[in-house]
């Protein structure tokens, strides 16, 4: 079978290949071990600058919150109040300024409950959260796209502990969205239909990589998958905008959230690492039908909850390489589920 060898595969939604390996996860390991994550958080930190009523880092006071709570980053990489400028010395040698708003999303007052550990109804009112701040930055003049994104987990750069996502709202389509956007444009050109809606779809029908799905949102291991443990959350209705979610499948994404996360975290029986983020039509105020609302689960570790998957070499080099076939990762986590 060629998913027993050295074979590529093609990922539509970004027009690239991935080359797999699967015998490579035999080979023996005497690289980095990471230390295993312990969490034994508490409910309340005082020295947390993300619990209610704690000073912030950049010295504003975060008011006793009981709920979510979303505030303008007191260290944005982007910022709305800046000259408008285009410097290009030659075709090569081009640069541009890039206005925009970043906002910290704090999940809950709780400073030891993740995703993982919130209820359903409690991940509701993130997700509420989340669409009200993408209605509202879509209305800035000059933003075209909002990303929502989670990094979890210091092995992914989080600086705090405290469960909380970010959204970057920015002026210009980033590159990877921006590769989705051409992709899934001309699939709807030659189909009349979603490349995603498609191609949940054939997963549906094929169900190895599977890993949960309910009424409203199918979770899955992409064919295409790079990181080992990667899925791939889509919606069943092939929606463009996190906005036109209505109630039942906001409490459908909510259940399949928890699911997920909770799988995540048992599947090496320690906090699962992994970076998040939706992936949903431009703000640009025109019509997107190409577009199909999906959610990107990124998570680092390979074999356990001390080795994780590196990319470099080649992968930084020359094109993304698993080690496991997205099948097998898939059978690993429904087994968790």
């Amino acid at each position: 079978m060629l998913s027993d060898h050295p074979h590529r595969r093609y990922n539509p939604l970004a027009d690239e290949w991935v080359l797999v390996s699967p015998h490579r996860n035999r080979r023996p390991w005497q690289g980095q071990v990471e230390t295993p994550t312990v969490e034994t958080l508490p409910h309340y930190d005082p020295e947390c600058y993300l619990c209610p009523g704690n000073m912030r880092a950049g010295g504003v006071c975060n008011p006793d919150y009981s709920a979510t709570y979303v505030f303008d980053n007191d260290f944005a990489a982007l910022l709305p109040d800046i000259p408008n400028q285009v410097v290009a010395e030659n075709e090569l040698l081009q640069s541009r300024s890039e206005r925009g708003i970043c906002r910290v999303v704090c999940f809950s007052p709780r400073h030891d409950l993740s995703l993982a550990h919130l209820e359903p109804a409690a991940i509701r009112n993130v997700i509420d959260t989340w669409a009200a701040q993408v209605e509202d930055l879509h209305a800035r003049p000059y933003i075209n796209y909002v990303q929502i994104f989670e990094n979890r987990g210091a092995m992914m750069g989080a600086s705090n502990p405290h469960p909380h996502g970010q959204i970057w709202a920015t002026e210009s389509l980033p590159v990877l969205v921006a590769r989705e956007q051409t992709a899934q444009a001309a699939y709807y050109a030659r189909h009349g239909r979603t490349l995603l809606s498609d191609y949940l779809a054939t997963e549906l029908a094929n169900g190895e990589r599977l890993v949960y799905t309910n009424a409203h949102f199918v979770a899955l291991v992409p064919f295409w998958a790079v990181w080992p443990f990667e899925t791939l959350i889509i919606s069943r209705r092939p929606l463009p905008l996190l906005t036109q979610l209505v109630a039942a499948e906001r409490d459908g994404l909510a259940e399949l959230l928890k699911r997920l996360t909770s799988g995540y975290n048992n599947l090496f029986q320690a906090p699962f690492p992994y970076s998040m983020g939706f992936h949903q039509q431009p703000g640009d105020g025109a019509a997107h039908p190409e577009w199909h609302l999906h959610i990107h689960f990124y998570p680092p570790l390979l074999r356990s909850a001390t080795v994780r998957k590196f990319m470099v070499g080649f992968e930084m080099l020359s094109e993304p390489q698993r080690d496991i076939t997205p099948e097998q990762a898939a059978e690993r986590l429904r087994e968790v589920m």
